[in-house]
C-alpha cells in the first residue's frame, strides 16, 4: 500500500488559504478554524514487564558548532534564451560543474544541493545573488553516421557528434536556517517544527555525498551499482540493496537512523532480453505492451557507447523502415539521395552484423517529434533505472526470501556501511562541527507479560513466543453450519474430499458442520472462453437451480492462490448482491493446520468467536470495563505507484459488543486518488442526515452493546506521516465529533488518538543474543521523540529476517491511560486477531481495516476503468470516483474481511 505526503507549499495571496490535497473535498476552506486539538506531550514512561538490554540502529551524532547557520539559496536554471529548464537530471551535473568552474567566486565554499531548487551552505556566500554561465557538452546530439546514432525519420543530419549547450544558473539568497533550533527542540524548549528545516539540510548533505558517488537516490535512501547488492526477482527486475539514512531528534540527543533498504530496478543489459523476461513473446499485444514499458527508459548504444532516452517504437520493422540517405556516386563522385532501410544501413554501411533485428521494430530515441531509430540489439539498458510498477506475488515472495537478513547479519552490514561511507570526512558536516559515532545505540527495553486467552470448554490457552494453536482445543463460540455448498472454479482438486476433511476438522474444533447440500464443479469449456464476471454469473445460475433457498455459507475453490481474477467478481456477487458469507481457498497440500486456519475465518464471518482475552470476559480492562468504549481502526489504501487515476479506498472498523475488544465490523468508501485524509467519516446529505462511515459504526455499537452510546472512543490510525498528525486531529477527529452529535447527543466523548506506523526504519536487536527481540518488547526511552508521546513495540515473534517494531504515536489522550495501561492494551490488541493463532505486528483493528479496504477494493475493476479516459475523467480533467456497492444488511455487520 502507498502513503500520501503533505507538500510544503507557500500560501498564495488570496482571500482564502490554499488547501493541501490531503484535506477532504467535503471540508470547506471557510470552515477551517484554529486547531481545537494539539499533539500531547510525553508524561511518564512505562515500568511494567521484564527488562532487556537492546541495541537500536541509531548512531549518536555529536555537534560542536551549535551556533552554525545554514544559508539557503534558490537555484534557477535556464537556457540561453532565458527559458527555465525543469530537467532534474541536468541539475546536479550543472551544479557540479558550477563548483568546479567558479569555486573562487564562491569563496571556495562547499555546498549541498537537493537536486531541484535549493542549495545550502554553512555561512553565507560572498553575494546574495549570482549568475553563472555553464557550457555543457552533450554526447547524444542529432544523428551523425560517424557518431553512432541511428538514422532520423526525416533523414536530416548534423555534421558534429557533440553539441555544446549553454545554460545560465542563478543563485539567489532565500533564508537562514539556524542550527541551534535542533538543540532547542532536543531540550524540549520549542516544538520541532523549526528544527525540521535544519534536519532536512543535514539529510540533503548526505544525499549530496551519495550523488557524488553516482548512487541512485530515492527519497532518503541511496543505492550503489554493485553486483553484490542485486537480488534477481525474475521478469527483468532486480532488487537493489541500499541504505536509508536520516537524522532524528531523540531523547538521547541527535542521532543518525541508518537501515538496510531495497528498491526495484530494471536489469541492465540488452533491451530485447529485458522484454523477453518481462513479457510473453506469444502475446498478440507484445509490441504494444513493450512500447508502454520502454517509454522514457535510458539506453546506451552497444557499438558507440552513447546514451539516449527511448521515446517509442517504430511502426515498421527494421528491414522495412526506409529513410533518405545521401551517398556518393562511384563514377561521378557526386552525392545522390537514395532510400535505404535502417537494417541495410547498419549491415552494409556500418559493417555491423544484426542477427535478429530485421523483423522487429526499431527503438525511437531522442526527441519525440524527430526521433532517431536504432535496432533493438544495438541497445542496452543502463544501470540504476527504477522499476515502479507493482510486483507480482511470485516476485514479492522471491524478494522477501532472497533479501532477508538475520539480526546479526544486518548489524554487520550497517557497521560496514557506516565505515565505508566516511560520513565524518564530509566537508560540509565537518564545517558545522558534526561527527557520527560508529556504535549502535544501547537502549533499555521491557518485555510485557503475554496475554492469556480463553478458548472452548472453559480452557485457558497460554501463547508461547507469540504463538498458540487449537490442537485438541475447541473454539470459544463455534457457530453451527447447516446449509452450505462448495463450488470449484476449475481448480485441479477433489472438492468432495476437501469437504469431508473440512467437516472432520470442524467437528474436532466444536463446529457442528453438516454435509454440504451440493458440490458444484465449473464447466471448464465455458471457463476457457468466458470473462470472470460471466463465470461467476454462470455459477450462481447453477446454485439457484440446485438450492431451495440461499445457503448459510459457500466454500469457493479458486484456481490460483494469489491474484485470481475470479476473486473480486465472486466476493461482490456474494456480499453485495446475494448477502451470503463466503470463504475462498486455493489449497495446495491439505493439512489439519490449513483447515484449522480456514475454519477460524469461517467461524468469525458467521458471527462466532474463536478465542477471547482472559481479561475480556469478565472484563478487567482498565478504563474500558466501566465506561462504554468504541475502538476504531482506520486505514486508506491507494493505487499502485504511478496510477493517479485509481481511486483510494478508505476503511474504518469499529468494535462491537462492549466491553469486548475482539469483535469488529467495517465500513468502506472510495475517495479521491492519493487522498490520505478520510473524506466520508461524516457525510451530510441534503435532507440533513448523515451517510458517513462513523454513523454506521456508532449505530451497530449501540445495537450490540446494550443500547449504550460510547462515552470513550479510541482511534487507531494507520498510514499517515508526522507532517499529517495535526490533520488527523483537526480534520478527521472533527468529522467523528460531528457524526456523533448528529445522532442526538450534544456531549462529546473522550478521545484517545494513536497513529501506528510500520513504514519506518528503526530496528531493535538483542544486545546479548543473535536473535530477534522477544514478542512483547517495548521501548519508550532514549530513541523516542524528545517531547512527543511515542514508543516502539514488537508484539510479534520474528521468525525470519529482522523484526520491525511498530511505532506508536499518541496524539491525544483525553481518556487518561497510564503508560503501562496503554501499552498493555495495545499489546493485548495484537492477540485478538481472529484470522490466525499468532500475535501480529500491529493492532488488530488496523489489520482488519487494511483487509476490508483491500477486499472491497476488488469489487471495482480499476484497471478497466482506467483504460479509457472518458470513463473516469471529467471534461475539467478531474477524476470521477465511482461509489462502492454497499454490502447486504445481513453481512454488512459481519467480519466479512476475516
Amino acid at each position: 500500500m502507498e502513503k500520501g505526503r503533505v507538500p510544503e507549499e507557500e500560501l498564495k495571496s488570496s482571500s482564502l488559504p490554499t488547501l493541501p490535497p490531503t484535506i477532504p473535498s467535503n471540508v470547506k476552506p471557510e470552515s477551517l478554524k484554529p486547531p481545537k486539538y494539539s499533539i500531547v506531550s510525553r508524561g511518564e514512561v512505562g515500568t511494567s514487564g521484564r527488562k532487556i538490554s537492546l541495541l537500536a540502529n541509531h548512531f549518536k551524532v555529536s555537534v560542536s558548532a551549535t551556533d552554525a547557520v545554514f544559508y539557503q539559496y534558490t537555484v534557477t536554471i535556464s537556457s540561453e534564451d532565458r527559458r527555465v529548464v525543469e530537467n532534474k537530471r541536468i541539475g546536479r551535473k550543472l551544479v557540479d560543474k558550477l563548483y568546479q568552474t567558479y569555486s573562487s567566486e564562491l569563496a571556495g565554499k562547499r555546498f549541498a544541493y537537493d537536486g531541484e531548487k535549493s542549495l545550502y551552505t554553512v555561512g553565507p556566500l560572498p553575494q546574495n545573488k549570482f549568475e553563472f554561465t555553464i557550457v555543457m557538452e552533450e554526447s547524444f546530439a542529432k544523428w551523425n553516421p560517424d557518431a553512432g546514432g541511428g538514422p532520423p525519420e526525416s533523414g536530416k543530419r548534423t555534421k558534429c557528434s557533440f553539441l555544446s549547450k549553454t545554460y545560465i544558473v542563478e543563485l539567489s539568497y532565500s533564508t537562514k536556517i539556524p542550527f541551534k533550533s535542533i538543540s532547542l527542540a532536543l531540550s524540549g524548549v520549542e516544538s520541532d517544527n523549526r528544527s525540521q528545516d535544519s534536519l532536512r539540510v543535514l539529510d540533503i548533505i548526505l544525499r549530496q555525498q551519495a550523488a557524488d558517488r553516482g548512487c541512485l537516490l530515492v527519497r532518503q535512501s541511496f543505492f550503489q551499482d554493485d553486483s553484490r547488492n542485486y537480488v534477481d526477482v525474475e521478469g527483468g527486475v532486480l532488487g537493489l540493496r541500499g541504505f536509508h539514512s536520516s537524522f532524528r531528534p531523540t531523547q538521547g540527543g541527535l542521532s543518525l537512523n541508518m537501515d538496510v533498504t531495497t528498491t526495484m530496478v530494471l536489469r541492465p543489459g540488452p533491451v530485447f532480453e529485458f522484454l523477453k523476461q518481462n513479457l510473453n513473446l506469444k502475446d498478440d499485444q507484445f509490441w504494444m505492451k513493450a512500447k508502454r514499458i520502454l517509454k522514457n527508459l535510458r539506453i546506451k548504444t552497444v557499438h558507440r557507447n552513447m546514451e539516449f532516452k527511448i521515446v517509442g517504437l517504430s511502426e515498421k520493422p527494421c528491414s522495412e523502415l526506409y529513410f533518405p540517405m545521401k551517398v556518393k556516386n562511384g563514377d561521378s563522385g557526386e552525392a545522390q539521395t537514395v532510400e535505404i532501410t535502417v537494417y541495410e544501413y547498419f549491415t552494409k554501411h556500418c559493417g555491423i552484423e544484426l542477427t535478429y533485428s530485421a523483423d522487429m521494430p526499431c527503438l525511437a530515441l531522442g526527441k519525440p517529434k524527430c526521433p532517431n531509430y536504432l535496432p533493438l540489439e544495438l541497445c542496452s539498458l543502463v544501470p540504476l533505472q527504477r522499476y515502479t510498477k507493482a510486483l507480482s506475488s511470485n516476485q514479492r515472495a522471491t524478494l522477501v526470501e532472497r533479501s532477508r537478513q538475520k539480526p546479526r547479519e544486518r548489524i554487520q552490514i550497517l557497521n560496514d556501511a557506516l565505515r565505508n561511507n566516511k560520513f565524518n570526512e564530509n566537508p560540509v558536516l565537518v564545517e558545522c562541527g558534526i561527527s557520527i559515532g560508529r556504535q549502535l545505540t544501547e537502549v533499555d527495553g521491557r518485555i510485557l507479560e503475554t496475554p492469556r486467552l480463553k478458548v472452548g470448554n472453559h480452557e485457558d490457552c497460554i501463547p508461547r513466543n507469540g504463538r498458540w494453536n487449537f490442537n485438541n482445543k475447541r473454539l470459544l463460540d463455534p457457530k453451527r453450519i447447516e446449509r452450505w455448498i462448495g463450488v470449484n472454479f476449475s481448480a485441479r482438486c477433489d472438492l468432495s474430499r476437501i469437504s469431508r476433511d473440512l467437516i472432520s476438522c470442524a467437528r474436532n474444533k466444536g463446529i457442528e458442520m453438516e454435509r454440504p447440500h451440493t458440490l458444484i464443479e465449473e464447466d471448464r469449456q465455458h471457463a476457457a472462453k468466458a470473462s470472470p464476471a460471466a463465470r461467476v454469473e454462470a455459477m450462481f445460475e447453477q446454485i439457484i437451480a440446485k438450492l431451495p433457498g440461499p445457503p448459510d455459507f459457500i466454500l469457493c475453490v479458486l484456481p490460483m492462490r494469489k491474484n485470481s481474477d475470479i476473486y473480486g467478481p465472486w466476493k461482490k456477487k456474494c456480499l453485495c448482491d446475494m448477502g451470503i458469507v463466503t470463504q475462498c481457498i486455493s489449497p495446495g497440500k491439505i493439512t489439519d493446520q490449513y483447515l484449522t486456519n480456514v475454519l477460524l475465518k469461517i467461524n468469525s464471518k458467521l458471527g462466532g468467536i474463536n478465542s477471547l482475552l482472559e481479561i475480556e470476559r469478565p472484563s478487567n480492562l482498565p478504563l474500558i470495563k466501566d465506561t462504554p468504549t468504541l475502538i476504531l481502526g482506520m486505514d486508506v489504501s491507494h493505487g499502485a505507484p504511478g496510477r493517479s487515476d485509481v481511486p483510494s479506498i478508505a476503511a474504518v472498523v469499529g468494535s462491537l459488543h462492549w466491553p469486548l475488544i475482539s469483535r469488529y465490523r467495517a465500513s468502506v468508501r472510495t475517495q479521491s486518488p492519493k487522498m490520505e485524509m478520510i473524506e466520508a467519516l461524516y457525510k451530510p446529505t441534503p435532507d440533513g442526515k448523515d451517510d458517513g462511515i462513523i454513523r454506521e459504526l456508532l449505530l451497530d455499537f449501540y445495537r450490540t452493546s446494550g443500547s449504550r452510546k460510547p462515552k470513550q472512543i479510541i482511534v487507531f490510525r494507520d498510514g499517515v506521516s508526522e507532517s499529517q498528525f495535526n490533520q488527523v486531529l483537526n480534520i478527521e477527529l472533527e468529522q467523528i465529533v460531528k457524526a456523533y452529535q448528529l445522532l442526538g447527543d450534544s456531549d462529546v466523548p473522550k478521545f484517545t488518538v494513536i497513529v501506528a506506523q510500520k513504514n519506518h526504519h528503526t530496528k531493535l536487536f538483542q544486545a546479548s543474543a543473535p536473535e530477534n527481540v522477544p514478542p512483547g518488547t517495548v521501548v519508550d526511552t532514549k530513541i523516542v521523540h524528545p517531547r512527543n508521546y511515542d514508543f516502539y513495540m514488537c508484539a510479534h515473534a520474528g521468525m525470519i529476517g529482522t523484526s520491525r517494531p511498530a511505532h506508536y504515536h499518541v496524539l491525544l489522550d483525553e481518556i487518561g491511560f497510564s503508560p503501562n495501561d496503554l501499552q498493555n492494551l495495545i499489546h493485548a490488541l495484537s492477540y485478538v486477531y481472529q484470522r490466525s493463532t499468532t500475535a501480529i505486528s500491529i493492532v488488530a483493528p488496523i489489520c482488519y481495516a487494511h483487509h476490508a479496504a483491500h477486499q472491497v477494493g476488488q469489487f471495482l475493476k480499476f484497471d478497466e476503468l482506467s483504460e479509457t479516459s472518458s470513463g473516469n475523467v471529467t471534461s475539467a480533467g478531474s477524476i470521477i470516483v465511482p461509489d462502492l456497492p454497499r454490502l447486504k444488511k445481513n453481512v454488512a455487520a459481519s467480519m466479512f474481511f476475516c
